[in-house]
This record gives structure tokens, sequence and C-alpha cells, in this order.
């Protein structure tokens, strides 16, 4: 595992990455600056600044709450609010560590990923 650290506002979340070729690449790109904004009241997306090396990952996720993903279809960030059915192409890159609600207070918001240690 890769622990990492989620800023959103004041609050700062612990959560961690898995130890998977995807989840690496995404933890070569932090720190990061991302704006979530909502999506199919279910999620909380962000553009990356590029596509992920998803090769070798399953094909399909059924995300769960507090799941942090990766959708390579449209190389975005996912973050699960609220679980979601099987869906090709998201891989998970981890999840949080504690409940997400900070993240959750403001639509739109811009958070900062960092690795920590």
């Amino acid at each position: 595992m890769i622990p990492i650290a989620v800023i959103a506002g004041a609050k700062t979340l612990r959560a961690h990455l898995d130890d998977t070729a995807v989840a690496r690449d995404f933890a070569a790109l932090l720190p990061l600056e991302l704006t979530l904004r909502d999506f199919n009241a279910t999620e909380r997306v962000a553009d990356l600044p590029r596509r992920l090396d998803a090769g070798g990952a399953a094909a399909r996720y059924a995300p769960k709450a507090g799941d942090i993903t990766y959708y390579a279809p449209w190389g975005n960030l996912a973050v699960f609010y609220k679980p979601y059915q099987s869906s090709n192409g998201l891989v998970r890159l981890g999840a949080f560590d504690e409940p997400i609600d900070a993240l959750l207070a403001d639509t739109g918001a811009s958070v900062r990923i960092e690795a920590v240690g």
C-alpha cells in the first residue's frame, strides 16, 4: 500500500493506493491539484494531466463508497461516495481510510493529493 493524503480545504483525509502498476503510475503524478465535480450523484471526478497505464488491470470493477478509481475510457480519476455497478474500464487505485464527508461538502472544490512518507 502507498499512503496518500487528500487535502480538501482545512481537512486532510488519509487514504492509500493499492500496490498495483496502475496505482504506482498514478502515484508518480503526485502531488496533484485537482478540481472534483459531481458525476451521476454517485462519484466525484477530475481530469488527470495524462492517461495512466492501465494495461494488465482487471477489465471491470464494482466500486464501493470510498474507493479511488481510474476510468480508463475517459482518462479521469473517480472517487465514489456511493457504491455502483461493475463497469467496463473502471480500475481501482485505492481507497480512503476514513469517511470522505469533506469531499462532499463543496461540489467543484479543489483538492490536493500528496504522497505521505
